[in-house]
């Protein structure tokens, strides 16, 4: 239920919100903490770390700078004052902040909360267009951009009608432009504002905003949330530990994993720009990490450096954005006997709602729900499956989906209080949930149903194969055949005789009708910003692979079966 004594003055985005009746039920009881009406997010990650004595701890390091928890403090403060005093931010005005991982960024997303306004965060990778659609979607009037990213942000705002004004700063060294040099002119205290505990702080778009873009609204407590759960529950850090990962700030895989967990716990985060499998094995390396919070893909490249001996200050793993092969978990816990902690959560939640911590990991499954959330599998009519038995998703807790502005979405998105996430799963006899495909990612061919995800993990089993997505294509027999498209390892060559016997391997490991009919060979997969396999593209035909990497699509390799 939303408080009735709002401090935002700029109402738009609780104006925008879908009418109550259509939320999710919330569950606030224990172990989801009580919190008061009146919240600050930014106060109770940074403010009150600093009252538990980790103020001259280190809170962020990123390529320029370390910083301390009242360093940090400062900064947003100054920052803070700048929003207020000379750029005119209101309570309840939407900021976006447009830059990689850096602490820069972070004192921007702290500085917009403590003062009252709403976060909109974007992935550096987004063009003009991906942009324009966010600010008008938001309604943003002022942008926080980091100098490096100008060009796409000034296309976007070029005629200024919503976004009138664009303040720079430096991510790269922390200094020099406009946002810096006028923080330096203002003491390093600030008032935060007085919002209430449901009051917007975040608007996040979900991945792929082309076209139509889907925001998201969550709440200063959400944000809590997500860390005295999942993060409370089942990661479980302490002071001691210095995270690391590659998702983006913007999303908010990477907002809980590597900004909010950690300060929430009072340990540090290694932020990194360019989180490539070396350089995240390098940041670990270089700065003692324990915790690596990555993706499925991440993990797999790892893995295939052969770097696992460089990993030994590592002491617990999570990842999310795509389904976790099995082969991947025992090939990780093999080189490094940690057992990789899986999750699935969805921007409309905000983070992970189903998962397990390192006793309860059952490899294959994603687990249970996280302490504070309900989970169950359901049919067309809402009613529970039986174990064993695939349905849709259907999860509550702490959190839940608002969409912003568009009714149609928020009620396929939300029936009878749950929110159905578009993900098809199998609950067993002892309570653990089984991904099986993104409800649109099930392949139905001569009346079987085959998750692709599963046909994936079996190819990805193949030494001759460093990257697999498999997704359905028209079969006027079957209705629909399976496709798997294939990137191969180091030294393995594209041949008839391969597509051959990678057929063979997955007809021996798994039901011969979810053996891929066709193969394709190709260089690389489309994937998002956030990492995710972009399995739409994949159904495009003539503009397959098109990107900034490609000018036009590569030559393919393709095989049909009988």
């Amino acid at each position: 239920m939303m408080a009735l004594a709002t401090a935002h003055v700029d109402t738009y985005a609780r104006d925008h919100l879908p009418p109550l009746e259509t939320w999710p039920r919330l569950l606030l009881a224990p172990p989801t903490p009580h919190y008061p009406d009146r919240l600050n997010c930014s106060v109770e990650l940074l403010d009150r770390a600093i009252e538990a004595g980790h103020g001259p701890s280190t809170a962020f390091i990123d390529g320029h700078e370390a910083i301390t928890y009242l360093e940090l403090a400062a900064r947003v403060d100054r920052t803070a004052r700048v929003l207020v005093d000379d750029l005119e931010l209101i309570p309840g005005n939407r900021i976006l902040i447009r830059s990689a991982n850096n602490i820069s960024s972070v004192v921007a997303w702290l500085a917009i909360a403590k003062a009252g306004g709403i976060v909109v965060h974007t992935m550096p990778l987004l063009r003009s267009r991906e942009l324009q659609a966010i600010i008008e979607k938001a309604q943003i009037g002022l942008a926080l951009c980091d100098h490096r990213l100008a060009a796409e942000l000034e296309a976007a705002t070029a005629d200024g009608a919503t976004c009138r004004r664009i303040v720079y700063f430096d991510g790269s060294d922390g200094g020099g432009y406009e946002l810096e040099r006028l923080a330096a002119t203002k003491p390093p205290t600030f008032a935060a504002a007085g919002t209430a505990a449901d009051d917007v702080v975040l608007i996040a778009f979900t991945s792929g905003t082309t076209g139509s873009p889907k925001a998201t609204a969550h709440f200063h407590r959400d944000v809590l949330a997500i860390c005295d759960t999942f993060s409370a529950g089942v990661l479980r850090p302490t002071s001691d530990d210095v995270f690391v990962g590659s998702p983006p700030i913007a999303f908010t895989f990477g907002l809980g994993g590597l900004v909010a967990f950690p300060m929430r716990a009072g340990a540090r985060s290694v932020l990194l720009e360019s989180a490539s499998p070396e350089e995240l094995v390098h940041a670990i390396e270089q700065n003692g990490a324990t915790v690596l919070i990555t993706s499925p893909t991440a993990y797999r490249r790892i893995l295939q450096l052969g770097a696992a001996h460089r990993l030994g200050s590592l002491r617990k793993c999570v990842s999310a954005g795509e389904t976790l092969p099995r082969t991947v978990f025992e090939t990780w816990h093999k080189a490094t006997e940690i057992r990789i902690i899986d999750g699935i959560g969805t921007t409309e939640m905000l983070h992970i709602f189903i998962s397990s911590s390192e006793d309860d990991i059952r490899p294959g499954a994603v687990g249970l729900p996280v302490p504070g959330y309900e989970a169950r599998v359901v049919d067309e009519s809402m009613q529970e499956l039986p174990p064993g038995q695939v349905g849709r998703l259907a999860v509550r807790g702490p959190t839940g989906c608002r969409y912003l502005d568009d009714l149609e979405l928020q009620r396929a998105y939300v029936v009878d209080g749950w929110n159905l996430t578009g993900d098809s799963f199998v609950k067993d006899e002892d309570g653990y949930f089984w991904y099986q495909a993104r409800t649109d990612d099930m392949i139905i061919t001569s009346g079987y149903n085959v998750a692709a995800p599963e046909v994936e993990a079996v190819v990805l089993e193949h030494d001759a194969v460093s990257d697999c997505a498999v997704i359905g294509v028209p079969d006027d027999l079957r209705g629909n055949s399976v496709r798997a498209y294939v990137v191969l390892a180091a030294g393995a060559e594209s041949s008839e005789a391969l597509k051959d016997e990678l057929q063979a391997f997955v007809k021996e490991r798994i039901a011969v009708y979810k053996c891929p009919r066709s193969i394709v060979f190709v260089p690389s997969l489309p994937r998002s910003a956030t990492g995710k396999v972009q399995r739409k593209a994949l159904r495009v035909d003539a503009g397959l692979f098109l990107s900034s990497a490609h000018s036009h699509p590569p030559a393919r390799n393709e095989t049909e079966t009988p």
